[in-house]
Formats: structure tokens, sequence, C-alpha cells
């Protein structure tokens, strides 16, 4: 899967607008910035003379360039970065001879390389950020909305004790208030520039000049003042945050998925045209959203692990390990975006069922509430004997198929202790609510806490 956004699978995997961040037309841009902020950076520090870098910069244009010819070439050399500046090179050549000495001068290819990728990775980061911050937007208004629709709780995909429904919503929330709480302590992806070996020693007693100038000439991006050729945590670390986002993306997904299963009927996805249909079933509305975020949660362990294990790099230029990172931090951002996109669409159109939750809540005939009589009659009884009679009346409400209320309302050892009213009340789901006020209201804190901070940097 070639993740263009384009052709068979049209945007199923890849979104338009993240794909375009990593056509082969912005890559090679983010490598020509390079070779432009470096002959700026030369030209601060006395290196080279002003106009010998404006000769270079001024050639720094993808649309100059033959993407396909630097492709071919590329197959041979190893890398885009030995044909793209002998492109550079010939084309500075033909309006100044002497500037064209100067091209990627002290530069390694890794240099470029790492930077133009560092340049689409910060683009795609802010892309990534201004999705989250929508999608935890859409999040914290369900929340609030469905503060107090009683839903079941369900543990080993079982009934277990009631819950509302914007608790749930609000733990779908807090991981992505997380995520941009991470974003800010790791920070962006990080330009560099080392030559051969990571000493600039091509540059003399200019080489510290040389990088502190690079780093101020490449603003939008970080650009560090120590070379990082083989020490590959920064990138790692991307790939960890994009995986985890993933991740928990599909835990949403499946979460709603499970509960938009026809028994359940709870939650369905946004209806449109054409959309969830089946080439065989004409009544099947499958729930195409989550299944395509959930697909992409489950690519991206892969791609994280191929990053992680690339970290273990030769010396002061990787065999491999470096090459292997540049088509799966592609993939891994393409995953991203497309899940994003995807979870963005579900939420915002999301449709709940209230009166489906409330039924549901009933399946078991009060069983669900046991808990909470059996700690009521352990005040009165003690907690072996409460939790004894609960079990002999819940066994009883089973085979008789009658409601656990009726079945302890005729039990006189529970009907001396709790009268009707009392049980009544122990009975209602929604006043069972345990700290769900508090917890809601405390991811709702971060988040609005985290809010004014969840845009786009740039």
């Amino acid at each position: 899967m070639s993740g263009t956004a384009t052709g068979l699978l049209g945007e199923l995997f890849a979104d338009s607008e993240m794909a375009a961040l990593f056509s082969d037309r912005a890559a090679l841009q983010g490598m020509l910035d390079f070779e432009a902020a470096l002959a700026r950076a030369q030209a601060a520090a006395g290196v080279v003379t002003e106009p010998v870098a404006t000769a270079i910069a001024s050639e720094c244009r993808a649309d100059f360039y033959d993407i396909s010819a630097i492709g071919k070439a590329t197959t041979l050399a190893g890398n885009p970065a030995i044909p793209l500046v002998k492109a550079l090179t010939a084309r500075v050549a033909a309006r100044d001879s002497e500037a064209a000495k100067w091209v990627h001068y002290g530069a390694t290819s890794q240099d470029v390389i790492d930077s133009g990728h560092a340049q689409q990775y910060g683009a795609a980061r802010n892309l990534l950020l201004g999705r989250t911050a929508r999608l935890s937007a859409a999040l914290a208004a369900l929340a609030s909305a469905h503060r107090d629709t009683p839903m079941i709780g369900r543990t080993f995909l079982q009934h277990a004790v009631p819950i509302s429904f914007g608790v749930k919503v609000a733990h779908w929330l807090d991981p992505l208030v997380m995520f941009h709480d991470r974003c800010q302590l790791w920070g962006e992806p990080a330009h560099q520039l080392g030559g051969a070996a990571g000493t600039l020693a091509s540059m003399g007693d200019k080489a510290t000049a040389v990088l502190d100038a690079f780093a101020d000439a490449m603003p939008a991006i970080n650009a560090t003042k120590t070379p990082w050729h083989t020490m590959r945590d920064r990138i790692a670390l991307l790939a960890c945050q994009l995986g985890i986002l993933t991740g928990h993306l599909g835990k949403i997904a499946l979460d709603v998925a499970l509960m938009a299963q026809t028994e359940i009927g709870e939650l369905a996805e946004p209806e449109a045209p054409g959309k969830g249909g089946s080439s065989a079933m004409p009544h099947k509305r499958n729930p195409v959203l989550c299944t395509l975020i959930l697909a992409a949660s489950k690519r991206t362990p892969g791609l994280v692990a191929t990053m992680l294990s690339a970290m273990p790099q030769e010396h002061e230029r990787a065999i491999g390990g470096w090459h292997a990172e540049w088509p799966t931090m592609r993939e891994l951002y393409l995953t991203a975006g497309s899940a994003l996109c995807q979870t963005l669409t579900l939420i915002e159109g999301l449709q709940v069922f209230p009166d489906a939750m409330r039924r549901n809540l009933d399946l078991t005939n009060g069983l669900v509430m046991a808990e909470r009589v059996s700690l009521a009659l352990a005040a009165s009884l003690g907690r072996e004997p409460a939790h004894h009679l609960l079990e002999q009346a819940s066994r009883a409400c089973i085979a008789q198929a009658r409601h656990l209320r009726e079945v302890l309302a005729d039990d006189p050892a529970i009907a001396g202790a709790l009268d009707a009213a009392a049980l009544d009340a122990l009975f209602d789901p929604a006043t069972y609510r345990g700290a769900s006020d508090a917890i809601i209201d405390r991811i709702l804190a971060r988040y609005e806490a985290e809010r004014e901070h969840m845009r786009p940097h740039g």
C-alpha cells in the first residue's frame, strides 16, 4: 500500500492533507531548505560571502528539479541527497561558477536528509495537533452532555456495574490531553548539521559559529547545536508518540464498534449515503469508520518496533538502520493522520441512544445492582451474611426469571433490614455514581487547562 491517498484504495489509509506533507515534492523542498539554510549560516559565520549564499539559496526551489531523474539516480547513489546536491550544484554553476564551489560545503548526506525529514515531521505534527485539539473539544462536549446518562459498565465483555456514558467518554478524552502534554515535553523534530563524521572539521575554527548560525537560520523547526547522526532517541520518541496516539484511537473505535452491535444498539456511526454497506446484504450498516481506525491501530505497533530496532546504529554513520527509518516514519504519520481523520468523523457525528443504554441496564433483571444491595445490607447483617444472601437471591432471580428487586422483597431477612423505599432507591442505577462526577470534572479540568496550548506550533 503506497499511502498516497489516491488510487484504488482512495483515502482509506492515508488522507490527502497528510499525504501532501509527505509527497516527493515536499521531501525535496525540505532538503533544499537545508541547503539554503546552510549557505546562509556559512555566510553569517564568514565562511562564504553573502552573494554566494544568495546564489545558492535562489536555486533551492523544488520546482526547478526533475524528481523522477533524481529518483533514478538515487537508486544507484543509495540516498537522494547525493543526486540532489549534484543537480543543485549544476544549477548554481550555470549562474555563478564561484558560488557552485560552496554548495553543500562541509555537510553530509545525513544532514540533508534528516533535516529535510524534520521539516516534514514538524508540519505533520502541527496537523496532528490541530486534529487532536478538535477531537478533544468534541469529546469534552460529549462527556458533558452525557454526564448523567446511565449505561452498563462491562468487564471481560460481561455486565459489571452501572456507569455513565459521560465517564466513559471522559476516559476517551484523557489520553488525548496527555498526548499534547507529551508533545510539549518531548519537543519537536530537529534539523542537524554535523558533516562527515559529526565534528564539522572541514569548517575549521568557523565550525562552532556555523552551528550556531545554522540553528538561527532554521527558526520554524528546532535545530540542535550538536549533531545526532547515530543518536536516534529523538526520532524513536516521535515514533512512540504516534504509536500510542493511534493505539488509543483504536480503543475508542473498539468501544464504539462493540456498543454499536445489533444486539446492543447503544451507539451508531454517523450516517451517510453509501456508507457501511454490504455487497451481499442490503440491510447491513457496517461500522466502517471503526474498522479503519482499528486497522490503523493494528499497523502501528510493527512500525514503531522497526523504529526501535533501528536505534542501535554503527559508530558515526549507520549501515541500514538509518535507511529503515525513512519509509517507516512516513507510514506512521500517514497512518496516524488517517486514524485521526476517521475518529473525528466518528465522534463529531456519533449517534447516542440513551434508551438502549437503559434497556441494556435492565437485561439482567437487576443483577447488576447486587453489589450495591450487598453493601447496604452489610451495615446491619455483616459483610459475609449479606454477600451470602445476595448470592442466593441472585441464583433465584436467574432460575425464576424474576427481577432481583422482587426476589429480595420476598425474603424476610432482607425485608427486615431494607424497606420498600430503600430497595427502590438501591435499584436506581442513576444514583450509583461513586466518584463519577469527580472523575469527569477532573478530566475536563485537565482539558481546560491544556486547551489553550492545544494548537499547532509554528
